[in-house]
């Protein structure tokens, strides 16, 4: 699952792998199910650590970590994006992706 930033955020129109930040007191885990919650009022069951990828932007450097999750309820609903996709592996490259996101298709191909 990947969701395409709404035009009223940050790098608008660009594809990424949902999430957000660790808040103060969270783990990777917790903050990943918290976000996806507030994102596309989803539940999940979050697995495996698929990759990570320190980016630097004029923000400043960030780690970006992916998980495998499972939506365990609920039905993505859009809020901050304004598309959703199911695609496979091998169809990520023909998306136009925020650079951060990057280095981690390598991951999933």
């Amino acid at each position: 699952m990947v969701t395409r930033r709404g035009p009223h955020v940050r790098l608008a129109g660009l594809w990424e792998f949902p999430g957000g930040k660790v808040e103060d007191g969270e783990d990777d885990h917790t903050a990943l199910a918290r976000e996806l919650w507030e994102e596309l009022q989803i539940r999940v069951e979050v697995g495996e650590c698929v990759g990570e990828n320190i980016h630097t932007e004029e923000r400043g450097p960030f780690c970006l970590v992916a998980y495998r999750a499972t939506i365990m309820e609920g039905r993505p609903v859009l809020s901050d994006h304004d598309e959703i996709a199911w695609i496979t592996p091998d169809k990520l490259s023909q998306l136009d992706w925020a650079p951060a996101d990057i280095p981690l298709l390598k991951k999933l191909v």
